[in-house]
């Protein structure tokens, strides 16, 4: 009996040995500093009206810095941005210093599938993002240039399964990323995740702007991909849609090649076009070598109407030959 009961005391002890020890072992909280710099050169100083890459020569893109920290259950991430990339980036930013803030938000884990951010984040609709690591073309479509780039409020990620995903989120006016503008009225936001396909609406605000976005993409092979993006917005006076594939070949561990092919329609004198249409064809080779990526690419913008320039005054289409060169911390 006495060697049974000191049996039992020596599985307890071990036993509570082994929970206190896992209880130890719980992940740390960490901290993390990441971020890009790119630069580039472009052979022609006339450019069409979308977002980055549009300097004329040699010239500068931006240097990232991401901070963040990741605790058991909640965190943050400061997201800033130096250089003309940045500047267009967070051009809705205007007081004080805060032209270099891309995002600053606070996120808190409800549960493991449910978590809570309040702060400045960029957009959820889109195939394309701010950072230029993240695209495979160096520069960007007209779909990604019209916007929005970011949100200022409150969002609700909820994962629903391994492969269904659902955002709901209460923002301010679209890129008014320091506070709310006043007599401006809140917009809605909302995606649907299915299976690595986004269903994205954003809606609402003071112009009664909706948009409907849809990205996603499929694999095609082993070394083929295939990203889509459609989008269509209206408000009370504008509206512009477009629609882009996105198919990209992977050669080697360290070289890919893939396309950009992009139809885009604007009406309301908005932006880049005016009322008319656009067709962009977007070539780019990707070399990796370590952290450094380096990017030829070849760009064709054909419009409706002479809505570019060049030497020779008004034009309906623009050709540029870029190189950027992008470096990942």
């Amino acid at each position: 009996m006495k060697l049974l009961n000191k049996s039992i005391l020596i599985a307890a002890v071990a036993l509570l040995s082994v929970s206190t020890y896992a209880q130890e072992e719980e992940p740390a909280p960490t901290f993390s500093v990441a971020g890009t710099v790119d630069t580039y050169y472009r052979s022609s100083e006339y450019a069409p009206g979308t977002s980055f890459g549009n300097l004329n020569g040699f010239a500068l893109g931006m240097a990232n810095v991401i901070m963040s920290y990741d605790g058991e259950k909640s965190g943050f991430v400061a997201d800033f941005v130096y250089g003309p990339r940045g500047n267009d980036a967070v051009f809705g930013s205007t007081v004080g210093s805060t032209p270099i803030v891309n995002q600053l938000y606070i996120y808190y884990n409800l549960s493991d599938s449910f978590t809570l951010t309040l702060g400045n984040f960029n957009t959820f609709l889109g195939y394309e993002v701010i950072s230029p690591a993240a695209n495979f073309n160096y520069t960007t479509s007209y779909m990604f240039s019209y916007g929005p780039f970011s949100h200022t409020g409150l969002k609700a990620d909820i994962a629903l399964s391994d492969d269904v995903s659902l955002m709901l989120g209460v923002l301010n006016t679209t890129d008014a990323t320091e506070s709310m503008p006043a007599d401006d009225d809140y917009m809605f936001g909302a995606q649907l995740g299915l299976y690595g396909q986004y269903i994205n609406l954003l809606t609402g605000g003071t112009a009664n702007a909706t948009q409907i976005d849809f990205t996603g993409g499929i694999d095609l092979g082993d070394s083929f991909f295939l990203g889509v993006n459609a989008t269509n917005y209206e408000d009370d006076t504008i509206e512009f849609s477009g629609f882009a594939l996105y198919p990209q070949y992977t050669l080697s561990d360290s070289f890919a090649i893939g396309a950009r092919f992009e139809s885009f329609t604007e009406n309301g004198q908005l932006g880049a076009l005016g009322d008319g249409d656009n067709t962009s064809f977007t070539l780019t080779g990707s070399f990796t070598s370590g952290n450094m990526m380096f990017k030829p690419e070849i760009r064709i913008d054909s419009a409706s109407d002479k809505f570019y320039t060049d030497a020779d005054g008004p034009t309906d289409s623009l050709a540029a030959f870029i190189v950027a060169a992008i470096y990942s911390f």
